[in-house]
């Protein structure tokens, strides 16, 4: 899945725990599957800040 699919996807997943009266494991499996589009998302973000560094000449080391 691309960044902007995993972000709608993270989007549906919060609007349905914070609105819909879920069963525990149903809302369980949710928070589970918004922790790794999380991660996911957050990985692209890092490589995309990397790439604009190294674009601008600037060091990568953090």
């Amino acid at each position: 899945m691309t960044f902007e699919e995993n972000l709608t996807r993270l989007n549906e997943i919060v609007g349905q725990l914070e609105n819909d009266k879920l069963p525990l494991d149903k809302a369980l499996d949710l928070y589970k599957e918004g922790i790794g589009l999380s991660v996911d998302c957050k990985k692209v973000l890092e490589s995309a800040k990397l790439s604009v560094k190294a674009m601008n000449g600037e060091s990568t080391d953090e």
